[in-house]
This record gives structure tokens, C-alpha cells and sequence, in this order.
């Protein structure tokens, strides 16, 4: 046996010895020291020994594992270093080349500046994910059974979705509205944070809308909380984000998830509100809806309306970047164009 040993290590130190990589070295140790390596294979076959001779030869076997480990080890610092030394034919006078430099995408951008301005007035952030259920899509943001919402011409089902409760029925979310309900659901009022992300709608793209796009949500609720007291904080947080004061009005519109509801506009800063085909000749831009919270949404969410209220603003954030930056297609800022987002770095 001792001879036997005596010829392992000696292939396996020529082996080691040899290898010019990490990857070949590895694959030395894995042949000799693996859970199918010569060694691991010769201590299974101890029981075939005289139980007297047993453990003379088990610490025979463990001495050449060491032998053969440490040599392993010594191997890898010394290709480690190798690889880290400088080449002989190396010439540091040679200027060098600048690295490209990086940036973040400007929707990106807006949402960390939001981030910023509505944590500085005491928001907190929240996310969730992608996938939603119909319970939070719409059943516990008052949409009825038969709204078109619900349609797959405009919402992205997934499979499985036209059997089951309604938390079994999966969807790409279409919109951010129903986290709130899944946030107020796992924590204490009153509520005061916001929620970015991606939504999804089943529509034709143009230069206003996209399929895949990105909103910025913002909810209050409190006792006695005024309605004024929310077009302040619009106006704030516009502002803000723009650097300057930014013209905002807002008309009675009807969601499901609100009562009142308003749809809020912003003067259209592509054109200076002289009209374009950003705002549709108009000098207005929608970016987004808002108003207090429906009782119904307040009571899925275990609050009572007589009690609470609040404002709630969706601000569609591809549309306050293009207002930031002045361009007039939406679909440049998901193209992977690399020529126009480099301007924005």
C-alpha cells in the first residue's frame, strides 16, 4: 500500500506541477482528492484490509491528502500571482484609454429625484411586484364586474386567469393603484409613502403611450386630512423636480378608485404651453389622475371611511421626463438607443 501511495503522489505532484490555469488545477484536485478521486476511492476500499492494518493505512492515506492539498494550495497562489504580474513588454509611458463613462437612464433619474423630494417631506418608499391578482388589480379598488379594465384588450392576463377566486387570477399589474391597499393592509395608520415602478397595458404604442411604462404613486391617508392641503403638495413636488414654479390645474374626472376625482395637468414645458404634438395643440399635458380615496377602498384596506381620508396622486413618470427634457416621443426612452441616452449622462 505504502507503494502505492508512494506513486499517486508522485503523478499527482507532476500533475499539479504541470497545470498552467486554475481551471487545470482544479481539475486535479477533483481527480485525486474528489468524492470519485484514487484517494477517496482507496479509503473504500479499507474494509477489504485486516482490521489490525486498518488504521496504519487510513493515516497513510490522510498524510498524502494533506501532502497533495497543501501542494494544491501553493500551485493556486503562485498561478494567482502570475496572472497578476505586470508583462515584461509592458510600457507605462503609453497614455492609456479613458473608460467610458456611465449613467443612469433619465426615468431612473426622475424616480430617485421623487424618491428625494417626497422623502424629504416624510414619505416613505414602497415597492411590490410585477404580478398582481385581480383582487388588488381591481376588486379592492371598486372597479365593477363588468368594467373594460378587466378586459384582456387591455390588461395582459395570465394563464389560468379565467378560473379560480380572484386571488387566483394572475395579471401583469395595470397600474400601482392596488398596492396601496396591499400596503395599508400590512401597516398602522396613518399612511404617508409612495410606490414607483413598471405597469403593463394592452395598447397601440405612439408618441404618448407605451405598453410597458412606468408610474409614481403617492398616497396620504389621516384623519382630517383637507383636499387642498394635496394640490399644495402637487404643486411642491412639481416644483421641486422642474426647479421652478410650474402651472398645474386641475379638471373633475371619474376613476373608479376616487370620489372625487380629478385628472391633473401640468402646462406642457416641450412647447411652453403654446401647443404641440406632445400636448396635442393644447398647451396641457395630463400626468396624473388623483383625488381622495374611494370609501371602498378605504374599508379593503380594514379602514373606515367615516374616520379616515386622504389624496392620492398617480403621476405617469415617462411623461414628467419628457417634460424634464423636452422631448416628444416616449418611445425614444425604451428604445436601448444608445445615442440618445448618452446625451443624458
Amino acid at each position: 500500500m505504502d507503494q502505492k501511495l508512494q506513486a499517486i503522489l508522485q503523478d499527482v505532484e507532476k500533475k499539479i506541477a504541470a497545470a498552467k490555469t486554475e481551471v487545470e488545477l482544479q481539475s486535479v484536485k477533483v481527480s485525486a482528492l474528489g468524492k470519485q478521486g484514487i484517494l477517496t476511492s482507496l479509503m473504500k476500499e479499507l474494509p477489504k484490509f485486516d482490521p489490525a492494518e486498518r488504521p496504519a493505512i487510513g493515516q497513510a492515506v490522510n498524510r498524502v491528502k494533506n501532502q497533495l492539498s497543501e501542494l494544491i494550495e501553493n500551485k493556486r497562489e503562485e498561478i494567482k500571482l502570475q496572472a497578476a504580474a505586470v508583462p515584461t513588454d509592458f510600457d507605462c509611458t503609453v497614455p492609456g484609454f479613458a473608460p467610458r463613462s456611465g449613467g443612469l437612464h433619465p426615468i431612473t433619474q426622475m424616480c430617485y429625484d421623487l424618491n428625494d423630494a417626497f422623502r424629504s417631506m416624510g414619505f416613505e418608499v414602497f415597492q411590490e411586484d410585477d404580478i398582481t391578482s385581480e383582487m388588488y388589480a381591481f376588486d379592492n379598488l371598486n372597479f365593477p364586474p363588468n368594467h373594460p379594465a378587466r378586459e384582456s384588450m387591455d390588461t395582459y392576463w395570465l394563464e389560468g386567469h379565467d378560473s379560480g377566486n380572484a386571488n387566483e387570477k394572475l395579471c401583469l399589474r395595470p397600474h400601482l393603484t392596488g398596492g396601496s391597499v396591499r400596503y395599508m393592509q400590512t401597516h398602522k395608520p396613518p399612511y404617508r409613502f409612495v410606490y414607483p415602478g413598471h405597469v403593463y397595458r394592452n395598447e397601440t404604442t405612439d408618441a404618448r403611450h407605451e405598453r410597458a411604462f412606468y408610474q409614481y404613486e403617492a398616497l396620504i391617508v389621516d384623519r382630517d386630512f383637507t383636499f387642498t392641503a394635496g394640490k399644495v403638495m402637487i404643486k411642491s413636488i412639481l416644483s421641486k423636480v422642474f426647479g421652478r414654479d410650474v402651472p398645474v390645474r386641475m379638471r373633475a374626472g371619474f376613476f373608479p378608485f376616487v370620489e372625487p376625482g380629478f385628472e391633473i395637468d401640468m402646462g406642457c414645458l416641450v412647447c411652453g404651453g403654446k401647443g404641440c404634438s406632445v400636448c396635442k395643440q393644447v398647451g396641457w399635458i395630463e400626468v396624473m389622475p388623483g383625488g381622495t380615496p374611494h370609501p371602498n377602498v378605504l374599508r379593503a384596506a380594514g379602514l373606515d371611511p367615516d374616520e379616515y381620508t386622504g389624496f392620492y396622486v398617480n403621476i405617469g413618470l415617462d411623461r414628467l421626463v419628457m417634460m424634464r427634457y423636452g422631448v416628444d416621443d416616449v418611445r425614444l426612452f425604451h428604445s436601448a438607443d444608445l445615442r440618445f441616452l448618452q446625451q443624458f449622462h
